[in-house]
C-alpha cells in the first residue's frame, strides 16, 4: 500500500522543485509523514504580477533499512500579462542501508518540463551510492553522493533542439547544519557530466535556511545557481533564482 501511494503520487509528473534539500536519513522519522510548501505574490498598479509555487512530499522511513519518498510540485509566473515561470517536476527515490551508518544504495526517477528553457519532457533513471561524512561541525551531517542515470528530453521545438537520449555521471555533496529550535542551513551541490563527454555538464549550487516559527509551521528561503555548459539554442547557459516561502510538516 505504501508504495502504491508513492507511485500515485509520482505518476503527477508536471511539476518543479524539491520541499527541501536537507538530506534525507534512515530513522529520521519512522513512518509515514508529509511536507507542504507554498509561495504566492501578487502585484497591482505599477506593476501587475503574478507567482505561485507549490510542493509536497510523501515520505516513508522503516527506521531500520530502508526511507522512500516521492514529490511533486510546480512554479508559474506572469508579469504584465506575459507568461515568465512554468516549470513542472516530479521525482521519487528510494534509499537503502549497505552498512549501517556509512553506506546507502540509492534509485530515482524524475520526470519535469520547463517552458522557458524549452524542454517539452525530460525523464530519467538512475541509481548510486551515498555515503556519509565524518560530522565536521557538531549538529550537522555531510553526504557524497557517486552514480550515473539515463536521461531522455524532448524539446518545444525539435526542428531547431533535437531529442537527446544520454548517460550522465550524477555527484553531489549535501551537507546540512541545525539551529536552534528546528531550524535548519543546509547546501548542496551536483554535478552531472555526460559519460562520454565531460565537457557537456551540468551543475547545481543550492543553500537554504529554514527557520521554524511555530510548531511544524517552517520559513524557507532559498538560493540556486543551476548552470548547463552546452544548453539548447536560444536558452542561457545559467538560472539564479532566490525564493521565500512557507512549510508545514505533519
Amino acid at each position: 500500500m505504501k508504495f502504491l501511494l508513492l507511485i500515485t503520487l509520482f505518476s503527477v509528473h508536471h511539476l518543479f522543485a524539491l520541499v527541501t534539500i536537507s538530506p534525507v536519513e534512515i530513522g529520521d522519522k519512522p513512518g509515514f509523514s508529509s511536507t507542504i510548501e507554498a509561495a504566492l505574490e501578487t502585484k497591482r498598479g505599477n506593476s501587475d504580477t503574478d507567482s505561485y509555487k507549490a510542493s509536497a512530499r510523501v515520505t516513508y522511513d522503516s527506521n531500520t533499512t530502508y526511507v522512500s519518498w516521492a514529490e511533486i510540485s510546480g512554479a508559474y509566473g506572469k508579469a504584465n500579462g506575459e507568461e515568465n515561470t512554468n516549470k513542472l517536476f516530479s521525482h521519487a527515490r528510494y534509499i537503502h542501508a549497505i552498512t549501517k551508518e556509512i553506506v546507502r544504495g540509492e534509485a530515482f526517477l524524475q520526470l519535469e518540463n520547463d517552458e522557458f528553457k524549452h524542454i517539452n519532457s525530460r525523464a530519467l533513471a538512475g541509481i548510486g551510492g551515498r555515503f556519509k561524512l565524518k560530522d565536521m561541525i557538531e549538529d550537522s551531517r555531510g553526504y557524497l553522493g557517486l552514480g550515473a542515470f539515463y536521461e531522455d528530453i524532448t524539446y518545444n521545438n525539435p526542428l531547431i533542439n533535437p531529442s537527446e537520449e544520454n548517460i550522465r555521471a550524477n555527484a553531489y555533496f549535501a551537507y546540512s547544519i541545525n539551529l536552534n529550535n528546528d531550524s535548519s542551513i543546509a547546501y548542496t551541490l551536483y554535478y552531472q557530466p555526460k559519460l562520454n563527454d565531460f565537457g557537456d555538464n551540468v551543475q547545481s549550487h543550492e543553500v537554504e535556511l529554514k527557520l521554524s516559527i511555530y510548531k511544524n509551521l517552517f520559513l524557507k528561503f532559498t538560493l540556486s545557481y543551476d548552470t548547463d555548459s552546452k544548453p539548447p539554442v536560444g536558452v542561457e547557459r545559467y538560472d539564479f533564482t532566490q525564493n521565500t516561502s512557507f512549510i508545514f510538516n505533519f
